[in-house]
């Protein structure tokens, strides 16, 4: 009897760990779905590099590194409002630097592709990858430096 009762658990154990939020990928979590094909369609192949494939620009690529006017940058594959100009500083990397996100903006995840766990930035209503986020931002602020490729991004001046 003990044996059946151990049997029991252990295997609604296995079932618990096996819910269907876990089965999603982290695409599948995302408000705006679309295939592979129609990002490639829609975006530039710098854009999809980036933004879909977890690219990287190269460094001091970006025109948008140097946009001081008030703004907001918007990811270039769905328009979804990120940063705003406020909160961008200028970090030496060569890649458009922030200190916070738009609330809601952002969705956080993680990456190991260069063999360690880096905090990456994806938008969080398509899910296309943005950049980093690192602890070595402004200490005035957040201390957070948003480190963001150009290329995944769009900039709308602020209406005078």
């Amino acid at each position: 009897m003990k044996n059946i009762f151990l049997l029991i658990a252990c295997a609604s154990l296995l079932f618990s760990c096996d819910s269907n939020a876990q089965k999603k990928s982290k695409e599948e979590q995302f408000p705006v779905q679309k295939t592979e094909k129609q990002w490639k369609k829609e975006l530039s192949s710098e854009q999809y590099n980036v933004l879909r494939q977890a690219g990287t620009e190269r460094p001091f690529s970006s025109p948008l590194n140097d946009i001081k006017e008030a703004g907001t940058f918007l990811c270039a594959a769905c328009e979804n409002p990120l940063y705003v100009t406020k909160n961008k500083f200028k970090s030496g990397t060569g890649w458009p630097s922030f200190d916070q996100p738009i609330e809601g903006g952002v969705f956080f995840s993680t990456d190991n592709k260069l063999g360690y766990t880096r905090n990456e930035v994806l938008c969080a209503n398509c899910g296309g990858h943005i950049g980093h986020v690192f602890d070595d931002g402004p200490k005035e602020t957040t201390g957070k430096r948003f480190c963001m490729n150009g290329d995944a991004m769009t900039f709308v001046p602020t209406k005078k």
